[in-house]
């Protein structure tokens, strides 16, 4: 049976929603009063679907839009807006929340999103279920010196990482930033040539240049080459660019505080401590990255739900 959760300070309001819901074949519907007696409930009993008002007291909707976005990433969220709440609307969506329904359109439109937003839930914990069961896979991909681009590798890569089960999703984050790092120096470094040294100087220089020599042959017939290698024990990834290389020894030291405010510092310090190892080419034009999976995920933890039998390895 599915559990959808109802959260409104308004009695009335609480009542109107649970009924609509209510005629859903299969639903057991539970209310909470606020954003903070969801919190109190959801420990106790995890919903399929939460939804939720966004003007409430104590935790509104869009704090707990971000709270169950970090405790329970496979709960959906639904908001109930209402009119003049639409700024606090759309960053509710951009920190994790799944669809919204306007209160003056709650009849009409409630039900039609709730079971939308249910199915693409079961789609993704069907796939995430699949994907657990997945234990090597290669991928390569040859891009431009676009940032658009670098983002959408970046973010395939990571979700492939946690998908097949080898980091939770704080470290998936971490993941990102540091293949984000490595493949911006590639590209700026490496491809475009760019020195720190402009960086550290004149900020916007910096950039001036790098759009224009993207834009200029040799650099702009660069290319960046990056392959990831997934198995259930760890990820590996190798970032290649076409430039000259550099010596990887004259590299800061990542682990020297006073490193830390120089803009190529702060990259390697990142890359370094979000990954559990890295090595550079003696040509200095490829970086390999490694991430090791921790120890198993505790059987309570939201991003062990999927499943009781997808296949496990511990270090």
């Amino acid at each position: 049976m599915t559990t959808i959760l109802i959260v409104d300070d308004s009695a009335t309001d609480r009542r109107l929603v649970g009924g609509l819901l209510s005629q859903i074949d299969d639903v057991r519907v539970e209310y909470a009063v606020d954003g903070g007696d969801a919190l109190v409930k959801m420990e106790l009993h995890v919903p399929d679907i939460v939804v939720t008002d966004l003007d409430m007291p104590s935790i509104n909707g869009l704090e707990l839009v971000e709270v169950i976005r970090k405790a329970y990433p496979m709960i959906p969220v639904i908001l109930m807006t209402a009119q003049g709440s639409e700024d606090i609307a759309v960053r509710a969506l951009r920190a994790g929340a799944s669809s919204y329904v306007p209160k003056r359109t709650l009849n009409h439109h409630l039900s039609k999103t709730v079971l939308q937003v249910l199915q693409a839930a079961r789609l993704d914990r069907a796939h995430l279920r699949l994907m657990r069961r997945l234990i090597r896979q290669e991928i390569e991909f040859v891009i431009e010196n676009d940032l658009e681009l670098v983002s959408s590798v970046v973010q395939y890569l990571q979700d492939i990482t946690f998908a097949m089960g080898v980091c939770d999703e704080s470290d998936r984050l971490r993941i990102g930033v540091a293949l984000q790092e490595a493949m911006t120096n590639a590209s700026f470094h490496g491809n475009l040539e760019l020195n720190s040294a402009l960086r550290e100087g004149d900020h916007r220089a910096y950039y001036d240049l790098a759009m224009q020599r993207a834009n200029l042959p040799p650099w702009s017939n660069r290319r960046i080459y990056v392959t990831g290698r997934f198995t259930v024990d760890e990820v590996e990834f190798r970032i290649r660019d076409d430039g000259p290389g550099f010596n990887p020894e004259g590299l800061p030291d990542p682990t020297d505080p006073s490193n830390l405010e120089r803009p190529s510092g702060r990259g390697l310090l990142l890359i370094h401590s979000f990954m559990d190892e890295v090595h550079h080419n003696e040509v200095g034009n490829e970086v390999r990255l490694i991430k090791r999976r921790k120890l198993t995920i505790p059987e309570d933890s939201p991003d062990n739900l999927l499943d009781e039998d997808q296949p496990t390895s511990e270090i």
